[in-house]
């Protein structure tokens, strides 16, 4: 019953929108002290915007992905994305030590957007799509170039300092020092834009390309904005894994794969959980503090087993 669906849609925006603006007032009232105006201005409000636009664009960039190779379990973390904007980072900080975030960020950009096109190759190569056989494979290209990335911090004496770098930390965001994260705005946005476009992705070439789409030069916008998201994420606070796979499956299961209408979902669930994960690492061993890539890391690991149990019934 149309009715229905669109009532329980509604509902479930509100809700969505309930959680994440109490998370926001808990985000920013989490800390040692009572926040004063220069605190509030100069660390407090930067952090919760960084933190609740990178689990938008995670989560975006994870639906965006499992459109484009049709499987479920695919994210940044699962494709060689994130570990080839890692090396970009790396690269840029050697050659060009005195560039500015946005400079190293379009080294990050380069790498990332080619190692996805690297990965659509491969699964398009595939002769049978496994639902884990996918994933798999992007977990192995992903582990040889972030092998790739350490030899090359280990050859230029950056292989600790890497580590610090890029685990998925928030700690560090203050005024001036997370601003790239607001190109996520405009990628969300035409995500939306492209909303319908990406769903018909879901249906394969043949179907979609009957349907009028253009699926090639679909599929490389998505990509393009999937890179521009993992690169401004990986500059400003590092690698951050499970939001893009997690939160899409559990939108799909309830509300289906029609983007149009879940896509604002998935962004306030993406922000949402990351949110969350960051108030549990400030408390968990209060007054230091838990990155977010390992809170996140243990809550979205959960659920994913959840997830690949749900789907072995």
């Amino acid at each position: 019953m149309p009715g229905t669906v669109a009532d329980r849609l509604l509902l479930t925006r509100g809700s969505a929108m309930a959680l994440f603006a109490g998370l926001c007032c808990a985000s920013i009232l989490t800390g040692t002290a009572s926040p004063d105006w220069l605190t509030f201005i100069a660390s407090r409000l930067p952090r919760l915007i960084s933190v609740a636009l990178t689990g938008i664009g995670l989560s975006v960039c994870g639906v965006i992905l499992q459109q484009i190779v049709r499987n479920r379990f695919v994210e940044p973390a699962t494709s060689g994305g994130m570990d080839a904007a890692k090396l970009g980072l790396l690269i840029a900080l050697t050659m060009a030590p005195a560039a500015p975030p946005l400079g190293r960020m379009g080294f990050a950009f380069a790498f990332s957007l080619v190692a996805n096109l690297g990965f659509v190759a491969i699964v398009r190569r595939m002769p049978r799509h496994g639902a884990v056989l996918v994933p798999v494979i992007g977990l192995i290209y992903g582990a040889v170039l972030s092998a790739v990335a350490e030899f090359y911090a280990y050859r230029h004496n950056m292989l600790q300092s890497m580590a610090g770098w890029l685990l998925g930390d928030f700690s560090r965001i203050v005024q001036g020092r997370y601003e790239i994260v607001y190109l996520i705005l405009p990628i969300v946005a035409l995500a939306y834009f492209y909303a319908h476009r990406f769903t018909m992705l879901g249906l394969g070439e043949h179907m979609a390309t009957s349907l009028g789409l253009n699926h090639r030069a679909t599929a490389a916008i998505g990509l393009l904005l999937v890179a521009v998201t993992i690169s401004a994420t990986i500059v400003t606070v590092g690698a951050i894994p499970f939001v893009g796979l997690v939160v899409p499956n559990l939108v799909a299961l309830r509300h289906g794969e029609n983007l149009a209408r879940t896509l604002p979902i998935v962004a306030l669930s993406g922000a949402s959980m990351l949110l969350a994960c960051d108030i549990v690492g400030r408390l968990i061993l209060f007054p230091y503090e838990v990155p977010i890539g390992l809170t996140a890391g243990a809550v979205g690991g959960v659920l994913f087993l959840l997830l690949i149990l749900r789907w072995r019934r």
